[in-house]
This record gives C-alpha cells, structure tokens and sequence, in this order.
C-alpha cells in the first residue's frame, strides 16, 4: 500500500513538471495608463502578446500599441487599435528585441508577453 501511494505521488510530481515545462513562459508584463515606451524586451519565435483595456467610462477610452525594433527603432507595425474595453491576444512568429510605444485615452492597459512552444503555436486560433 505504501509503495503504491509514493509510485502515485512519483507520477503526479512528473505530470505536474512535464505540463509546466511545455507552458507558456512569461517573459516580460507592463501596466499602465496614458502614454509609454516600454522597456526592451527579448523574445524569440512563436510569442504572444496579451492585452487588456479597462477604464471608468464605456466609450471614451482609446488603445494603440505599435512594435518598435529596439536596437534601431524601426516601426514593425501597428499591434492593435481600439476604442472599447476588453482584452485578446495577438501571436507573432518573429522574435527579436523589441519595445512596445502604447497611446491610452482614458484608460488602464495591461500588456503581457508569453513565449510559446511551437506546439502551442500550432493550437492557436485567433478570434
């Protein structure tokens, strides 16, 4: 019975680090209201980046996030534009250093940066 109970503890220790391992790793979270440059960050292909936008009112806030190159400040492109609050998650499949220029009007904006396994990658749909 003993030998039974520490081989079912074993395999859950195993399960639990083996999903852990093939997770999404977080490389890097900003927050914030009004206007920003974050700081440099370092991801490699695939990644995600993670946002959400609230504020006090329903219709006045506003969201633009564009990627910057960081070692040359090249304009990648724009990551998302909205009036509305809400959240959603864009994946990319080039990695590099990068920085994020974030423009709000009237709202908090959370903005995360998860690494992803390719596996992960391939089950990505976007919405």
């Amino acid at each position: 019975m003993y030998k039974v109970l520490i081989s079912l503890l074993a395999a859950a220790v195993l399960l639990v680090f083996s999903d852990a391992a093939n997770a999404a790793k977080r490389v890097t979270e900003f927050s914030g209201k009004g206007n920003a440059t974050t700081a440099i960050f370092r991801v490699e292909s695939p990644w995600v980046l993670d946002w959400r936008l609230s504020g006090d009112y329903d219709q006045l806030v506003a969201l633009d996030i564009t990627l910057v190159e960081a070692r040359t400040g090249r304009h990648v492109g724009r990551v998302l534009h909205t009036k509305r609050k809400g959240n959603g998650v864009k994946l990319f499949r080039s990695g590099g250093l990068y920085q994020l220029r974030i423009s709000s009007t009237l709202a908090r904006w959370t903005i995360k940066i998860d690494q992803l396994t390719d596996e992960e990658a391939e089950a990505y749909t976007p919405r």
